[in-house]
């Protein structure tokens, strides 16, 4: 296969918030990138921020295709013209609100995609798989923090996506022994790329915390709904694992890279989190801190499929990926307030 850093990777769903920041990192450890995006919720503008990013002469390692993973013929003509080492799968719609009001749009999307790239994987010899799995698997677990092999039950349809996607590459595993996946479950990722020129740029209202925090704290939006003030929990609010995003990038090229240094993995799930649940008050208290802005609140009822605290056991992956989280709460709000600040409208200028 020539050296390590020259395999050529297939990151699917590149353009995204995780995805950009992965094709970064791989980038910069001298892997080619091949991108693959449909734009449905990310821009082109983020490579391009990549490539100003990596500089000039890595930036040539990286290709970018305009294709959905839905479409046969997008994927035939990707894997027709360039062999590559192993993918990194992404593409995905990630919002479990919209999931509850538009299954359909959710079981197209994320199983149907995922399967016609299997497929095509599988066509073309192609059987390494980092697969973007989430925390949403564990649902609304009996005990934190989450051990990998815990019940997996998902409460609402983009959960069940993730866990119906995990069961189906375990059972592609089965079948064929050469193929290798990892699936990573993420826990919440959040911060930028600390030049504030990479970040998350969600289409509408944002569905996670900090970008919500984010929106209100360059004054998008008037103040911060939070979902539950009653929940067991010290001061009432859920708690959650939050996890930087270039953490979370990192650990994709340690997972990759432990597809290309072990034999027989099989199929095995790693949890990608810092084993650290913090509430949503003391992430506004954070952020606040970092942004030296006051976030106005309005106390709202739980939202249904909510749990009350969710964080993850991180020894697996410390141990068999050699991977542990970095960053810390005040790094997270530091940066994405760095890419607030910078981009208050995201990616493009006021619209």
């Amino acid at each position: 296969m020539g050296s390590l850093e020259q395999q050529t990777i297939l990151v699917t769903g590149g353009a995204g918030f995780i995805g950009s920041h992965t094709a970064l990192q791989l980038l910069q450890q001298g892997f080619k990138v091949h991108v693959i995006d449909n734009l449905d919720n990310s821009v082109k503008e983020a490579l391009d921020r990549v490539r100003e990013l990596v500089g000039q002469e890595l930036s040539n390692n990286l290709y970018f295709h305009l294709g959905d993973i839905r479409n046969k013929d997008d994927l035939e003509k990707l894997f027709s013209t360039t062999k590559f080492a192993a993918v990194i799968h992404f593409a995905g719609l990630k919002a479990v609100g919209e999931s509850v009001a538009h299954p359909f749009r959710y079981f197209d999307n994320n199983l149907i995609g995922s399967i016609t790239l299997y497929q095509t994987m599988a066509k073309y010899n192609c059987k390494k798989l980092v697969f973007s799995s989430s925390a949403t698997v564990y649902g609304q677990p009996e005990k934190i923090p989450c051990v990998e092999d815990f019940e997996l039950k998902a409460m609402n349809p983009y959960g069940r996506t993730k866990l119906f996607l995990e069961e189906i590459a375990r059972d592609i595993q089965k079948a064929d022994s050469d193929w290798q996946i990892i699936l990573l479950r993420y826990f919440n990722p959040v911060g930028a790329h600390e030049s504030g020129k990479l970040g998350e740029d969600p289409k509408g209202i944002p569905n996670n915390l900090l970008p919500y925090i984010q929106q209100v704290a360059v004054g998008r939006l008037s103040e911060l709904n939070v979902y539950g003030h009653d929940y067991p929990t010290p001061d009432g609010t859920a708690i959650r694992d939050y996890i930087h995003v270039m953490d979370l990038a990192d650990g994709h090229v340690a997972a990759l890279r432990k597809l290309f240094s072990t034999d027989n993995i099989g199929c095995i799930a790693y949890n990608l989190g810092t084993g650290c649940g913090r509430s949503v008050l003391e992430m506004v208290a954070a952020f606040e801190k970092a942004s030296g802005k006051k976030i106005p609140l309005k106390l709202c009822p739980r939202r249904p499929g909510d749990a009350t605290a969710v964080y993850a056991s991180t020894e697996k992956a410390e141990k068999e990926l050699n991977w542990k989280a970095k960053y810390g709460v005040d790094e997270m709000c530091r940066d994405q307030w760095k890419w607030a600040s910078q981009n208050p409208y995201g990616y493009h200028s006021k619209h």
